[in-house]
């Protein structure tokens, strides 16, 4: 099986966060890992696709991501 893209990766992120954020840790780490193969420096997520999606809930995300090695952008 081939390694996940990161398309696939932030997709699963999405289902993860739809699903209280179930496995969510490994979600980040495949797609860290799918960055880093692809060479992209930042995820770029749409707000409107997350549960919180207001200033406290972006920022408690990219807090989150960054913890964990991801740097995290909103696409407009």
């Amino acid at each position: 099986m081939s390694e996940p893209t990161v398309a696939q990766a932030t997709e699963s992120i999405y289902a993860s966060l739809r699903a209280d954020n179930a496995d969510i840790d490994a979600h980040i780490a495949t797609l860290k890992a799918a960055m880093t193969r692809e060479g992209i420096k930042q995820a770029v997520f749409d707000p409107t696709r997350l549960a919180q999606n207001n200033r406290s809930g972006r920022k408690l995300m990219q807090a989150y991501f960054r913890q964990r090695g991801v740097s995290v952008r909103f696409s407009a």
